[in-house]
């Protein structure tokens, strides 16, 4: 039975939607939370399967306000990339990704945007990824690809938006299995929050159920293309 140690960056975003598509497929994961100060950042002996990392909060990684365990995270995922081991990033995570990966996360405000992703690479995720798919992204600064990594998708401006380094390593610069309490949650716990999130608020739980819909082949695709059922 494979097991992925999952990194959280704070208390409301955890795997979301993802969690029962997971269980579903007798793939455990543990929650790992360094920045409670009860743990520190684990080591690559214990991640087992594969490391998932998700989003920030009010966290980024372009200098204006970066996440405090940065420069560890960065060291593990790069261990973990040089042992070949599965990598998968949400949001914040993905920015990880990039810049352990050779790119890096430029400077953006922190926002809520909720959009529609297009596939740009027909084999994207195996070909499971939709051609088209909603997604809500909640953070701060954006992910930097390197010119090696495929990118699979973009957003409406034409930035990548999910991206493939390898057979193993994966950003998603958005998290595809969200759910609205998730950003109620964020915006409760820190005192910062972007401009206009209560209108998205209602946008978000119109496309909660295509989300839910968009996620049914991304998780097939993910799973068969990162081999967690081989």
């Amino acid at each position: 039975m494979k097991r992925l140690t999952v990194l959280q960056h704070n208390s409301a975003e955890y795997l979301g939607l993802i969690e029962d598509h997971l269980e579903g497929r007798g793939i455990r994961f543990n929650y790992v939370r360094p920045f409670t100060g009860a743990v520190d950042i684990p080591g690559l002996d214990s991640i087992g399967d594969g490391l998932v990392l998700l989003g920030g909060g009010v966290w980024g990684s372009a200098g204006t306000r970066d996440l405090p365990s940065l420069a560890d995270e960065l060291a593990l995922v790069r261990a973990c990339m040089m042992a070949n081991k599965l990598v998968i990033g949400f949001g914040l995570g993905a920015q990880l990704v990039a810049r352990a990966g050779g790119g890096n996360a430029r400077s953006a405000a922190l926002e809520c945007r909720i959009g529609t992703g297009t596939r740009t690479d027909p084999e994207a995720l195996g070909g499971y990824m939709p051609q088209e798919f909603p997604y809500c992204r909640y953070g701060r600064d954006r992910a930097v690809p390197p010119a090696h990594a495929r990118i699979l998708a973009t957003d409406e401006d034409g930035e990548a938006l999910a991206f493939q380094m390898g057979e193993t390593a994966f950003g998603f610069d958005y998290h595809p299995g969200i759910k609205v309490a998730m950003i109620e949650d964020l915006v409760m716990e820190f005192e910062e929050s972007p401009t206009g999130v209560n209108e998205n608020f209602q946008r978000l739980r119109a496309k909660q159920r295509s989300i839910e819909d968009a996620l049914v082949s991304f998780m097939t695709g993910l799973v068969a293309v990162s081999r967690l059922m081989a």
